[in-house]
């Protein structure tokens, strides 16, 4: 009898995050093949629509999982217009401008990431501390190890595409995951999402038994919650 085929399953990390944010998830092997995408460096005045097609060819699979974390969702779905997938997760992100605060959409009308110096960016802890509203010191020192990327240029870009996203309809078919304590997007501005009790922005990392006893159920289409 051959073996079944194992699924291919995409992670996309969060803002400035390296693929070790994902160190606690861990799927079935014998089902899942996991691969984390790594961030590319963006060309100057390059659309986000631009660079998901240039994140989109680092992928030669067909029907794969694709599932995008906090500005990896939002990239995850710009993406999914340039792949044949066959499910899409997001997790502690947004599935259309209505869902982004108004915190953060004051942003786009007033850039003053554009004035952020470079060592102020180059800081992890500036980054997890005022762009993640991380206060607890305990947790300050565990998420700051998982953001590697530092590219001055690449920061600002994401920040500007991520207040500035123009997305008006949510993606058909689209799974949220959401935890109900998200300081960043927060759960009142959320529909249609599988709720995380205490679940926070970096869940990823604090509630990853949940993710690891959930995601399967959630990518097979038989979770209850």
């Amino acid at each position: 009898m051959a073996n079944t085929p194992k699924t291919v399953v995409y992670f996309v990390p969060g803002l400035a995050a390296g693929k070790k944010i994902f160190e606690y998830i861990s799927l079935p092997n014998h089902l899942y093949d996991v691969r984390v995408l790594e961030w590319i460096s963006p060309n100057k005045k390059e659309s986000i629509k631009q660079y998901a097609k240039r994140m989109a060819a680092l992928i030669i699979e067909k029907n794969i999982i694709l599932i995008g974390v906090s500005f990896g969702g939002v990239m995850a779905q710009e993406m999914s217009f340039f792949l044949k997938i066959k499910k899409i997760i997001i997790i502690s992100s947004v599935k259309s401008k209505h869902e982004i605060p108004y915190k953060l959409k004051i942003l786009k009308r007033i850039p003053v990431y554009r004035l952020i110096p470079s060592r102020f960016l180059d800081n992890t802890k500036n980054i997890v501390k005022y762009g993640l509203g991380i206060k607890s010191k305990n947790k300050l020192h565990l998420y700051q190890k998982y953001l590697s990327v530092k590219d001055t240029q690449y920061l600002k870009w994401a920040i500007k595409q991520m207040v500035g996203w123009k997305r008006v309809n949510e993606i058909e078919n689209i799974i949220h995951i959401h935890g109900d304590k998200d300081p960043i997007f927060p759960i009142k501005k959320i529909k249609n999402c599988i709720v995380v009790p205490g679940g926070t922005h970096i869940m990823l990392i604090v509630k990853f038994k949940w993710l690891n006893d959930n995601l399967p159920c959630i990518i097979n289409g038989d979770y209850n919650e």
